[in-house]
């Protein structure tokens, strides 16, 4: 049996302490200004005493809050306790439910609001967090009555994302511009994708290092060589079997390994119009292969850069099922605030 326990901002009835500065002017000469008996929305509190300060400076008055309480009727504790609900899997509606039974009045919309300032704190926090090395995927989530195409960029060394965009992954120009940014602002010096041809050009183009994830390499590698075993030349058939040796250990000359494959095998004839032949194929795999090699094995240089793109895929693993849960998202933003507080990692 486990237990789960749940770490929720403490809020205080009233505070021992006074405020060190006038937040209008800095002035540090405060003059007590009453106090009132402040309604709060909270699992526990019910109501917090707050205390009026005027600043011998300014003149101005301001209210000092207890810790855990704003100017907002809602405590930051049941806050973030409605904000946790949604992301376990409960509807909007669904949260307001299991407050009411608490005897906390929140309508469906204030949970939502909940959501959205969470997702925009959330963003505030990792703007500038510097990110060495970033995973990118892209996904497709239903939204407004179909599916949307969406690209996510993960901090891989603390596995949590970092933007969200509505973006084509199919599309080169629309992905180096919602790219490059991120790359510039958070100090991106490593981006791991899938085996995606574009994402190779695009890290060339933010002179970026690129790791392609070697679980997509050797599912599309391992597919093409079954494939031929079964339709080349016996004599050629120990190339193939090299090939998957090769692409099993990654060795670091791997590259000139190909590419003197390549070189041995049969060139090209007929046509150009003319279908592949099967050791057509395997030309056109080896110097594929050959000339990606580097991209399969940046992980060498650098023991933080993973060899897959898993992390990446796990968090949109997780945004995925809330989604289907929600039953697709109404606009852009919901979707956007919905995805990053999905997909966060709970501290």
């Amino acid at each position: 049996m486990f237990n789960v326990i749940l770490r929720l901002p403490d809020v205080k009835r009233k505070t021992a302490e006074r405020p060190k500065a006038c937040p209008y002017c800095q002035g540090e000469i405060l003059q007590r200004w009453g106090q009132v008996r402040k309604p709060v929305k909270d699992t526990q509190a019910r109501k917090v005493r707050v205390y009026r300060y005027r600043c011998t400076v300014c003149q101005r008055t301001f209210r000092h809050y207890p810790a855990g309480t704003t100017r907002a009727d809602q405590t930051e504790r049941l806050r973030l306790f409605a904000v946790i609900c949604w992301r376990l899997g409960l509807s909007y509606r669904g949260v307001s439910a299991i407050l009411s039974g608490l005897g906390i009045g929140l309508c469906a919309m204030s949970v939502w609001r909940d959501a959205q300032g969470e997702a925009e704190k959330l963003g505030k926090q990792r703007q500038w967090k510097p990110v060495r090395v970033l995973g990118v995927d892209g996904a497709w989530v239903l939204g407004w009555g179909e599916k949307r195409p969406v690209l996510v960029a993960v901090d891989l060394g603390a596995g949590q994302p970092v933007a969200v965009g509505y973006v084509d992954e199919h599309d080169p120009q629309a992905v180096r511009r919602w790219l490059e940014p991120l790359v510039q602002r958070l100090g991106v010096s490593v981006i791991v994708t899938d085996d995606l041809s574009l994402y190779r050009t695009v890290a060339r183009q933010l002179n970026v290092e690129h790791q392609i994830c070697q679980f997509h390499v050797r599912r599309w590698v391992g597919r093409t060589l079954k494939e031929l075993q079964n339709s080349l030349p016996r004599e050629w058939l120990w190339v193939v079997e090299e090939v998957k040796e090769l692409i099993t250990d990654l060795p670091k000359e791997g590259d000139r390994r190909l590419y003197a494959l390549w070189k041995q095998v049969a060139v090209r004839r007929g046509k150009g119009s003319d279908p592949l032949t099967p050791i057509d194929q395997l030309r056109d795999l080896l110097i594929r292969l050959s000339e990606a090699w580097g991209d399969y094995c940046a992980f060498y240089s650098d023991p933080e850069i993973p060899w897959t793109n898993n992390g990446t895929e796990q968090v949109i693993g997780k945004m995925k099922m809330r989604a289907r849960t929600v039953r697709g998202y109404k606009t852009w933003s919901g979707m956007q605030t919905g995805l990053m507080l999905a997909g966060t990692k709970s501290d």
